[in-house]
């Protein structure tokens, strides 16, 4: 195994895990942003008004992502067995 593949397949698992990850915080930061102004308008200042709806909200998104990211997840698996013959 060279330098550069070891690279390539660091930088690829990294992009993978990006990928998978953006969804589940972008729902995060936006009901964390929306929580935050009603608490601002409502004068709530309880941190668990905001950490309960965040939890479930990104478990929701989990569920609904997770058929799409298995598949992404099996596809790159599938690519690096693959390419082990080639890379010996």
């Amino acid at each position: 195994m060279t330098i550069d593949l070891a690279v390539e397949l660091s930088r690829a698992a990294v992009m993978l895990t990006l990928k998978l990850g953006a969804p589940i915080l972008v729902m995060a930061v936006a009901v964390g942003l929306i929580i935050s102004v009603m608490q601002a308008v409502t004068q709530l200042q309880d941190q668990t008004l905001s950490f309960v709806p965040k939890i479930v909200a990104m478990l929701l998104t989990l569920l609904y992502i997770l058929p799409w990211a298995m598949s992404e997840m099996m596809e790159y698996t599938s690519e690096l067995v693959l390419s082990i013959p080639g890379n010996l």
